[in-house]
């Protein structure tokens, strides 16, 4: 498959989806993203796409970790109150 072909499915598909225009690149961010949402271990997600460190793959990760969420909520309690 050549490139050109790559990026004209990729823009076909965003379109029918009614979604954003974006890159094809941004795809492997989402799907890293995804798989690890999905509770999918990082080592695995760094050989889905290829990646020598899991270095790398961690940054094409944007996750916040329950954590982080739990934080969030504890938060917006705090200064909004609970319903």
């Amino acid at each position: 498959m050549r490139r050109t072909e790559d990026w004209r499915e990729w823009k076909t598909v965003l379109k029918k989806a009614g979604v954003r225009d974006g890159q094809l690149h941004d795809a492997r961010h989402t799907a890293a993203t995804l798989l690890i949402e999905q509770g999918v271990h990082i080592r695995v997600v760094q050989e889905i796409l290829g990646h020598a460190r899991v270095t790398t793959t961690e940054r094409y990760t944007h996750v916040a970790s329950p954590q982080v969420r739990d934080a969030s909520a504890l938060i917006g309690s705090a200064l909004w109150g609970t319903e």
